[in-house]
């Protein structure tokens, strides 16, 4: 597949991601009456994953994700010329997934971007009040797991075509256990959109959503290579 419908698909797909993750926690977590919660925002990030995978997974891998791309590389099932394309491609989807839900969001009345727009944080700004070191090692097993479960669904020993459904629901469940923490990045394009516009600290703790996830994911990638044959 030519690189440009590779990273064309990376960047639709992570646009998707953060609309539909953050846009779920931004417009529909407490809305009135009919909010969906934690537990709607946690499903919410698993279906775009598991949606995306069908739609794209034959065209880039659907990685959508920084630390996925690192973990692959470091398992040894991606080519480390393409990681930056890749990143890229991510980020910029990611950003453009953020602005369209502040153009979205901004649309009501009482809008206000100190909420966050689903930003990640630590210490004052997780949702929880959790530290900074509760962050980073949340982000990072976290993350450690994902890759886990991505490797080995996607590996040619596992059934064929299941692999969405437990990537998907591996993401369900880690949003699950960290929203309380982190708000869940496990995501460095992901916790990148949001920022861009929430600007501040928001900008300021940005670098432990990129260093945490990327440290797990690559650890996982070397591992998981003792699990092959």
């Amino acid at each position: 597949m030519a690189m440009s419908k590779r990273l064309m698909a990376e960047f639709i797909g992570t646009f998707w991601l953060v609309l539909g993750g953050c846009g779920s926690a931004v417009l529909a977590a407490a809305f009135p009456q009919v909010g969906i919660g934690l537990l709607g925002v946690s499903l919410a990030f698993g279906l775009t994953v598991l949606t995306m995978a069908y739609a794209i997974g034959h065209v880039s891998g659907c990685h959508l994700n920084p630390a996925v791309s690192f973990g692959l590389w470091a398992g040894g099932r991606f080519k480390s010329g393409d990681l930056l394309p890749y990143i890229v491609a991510q980020t910029l989807g990611a950003v453009l997934g953020a602005g369209v839900l502040y153009v979205i969001a901004s649309g009501a009345a009482g809008f206000d971007l100190a909420g966050g727009l689903a930003s990640n944080g630590y210490a004052d700004h997780s949702p929880g009040g959790y530290s900074l070191v509760a962050g980073f090692v949340c982000e990072l097993v976290m993350t450690f797991m994902f890759l886990i479960i991505i490797l080995g669904a996607t590996d040619k020993r596992a059934p064929a075509g299941f692999a969405p459904i437990a990537i998907g629901l591996g993401l369900t469940l880690i949003h699950l256990i960290s929203i309380p923490v982190t708000n869940t990045s496990v995501n460095p394009a992901r916790s990148t959109g949001p920022a861009v516009f929430v600007g501040g600290w928001a900008l300021s703790q940005l670098w432990l959503f990129w260093i945490a996830p990327i440290l797990g994911a690559i650890a996982a990638g070397f591992v998981y290579r003792n699990f092959e044959e």
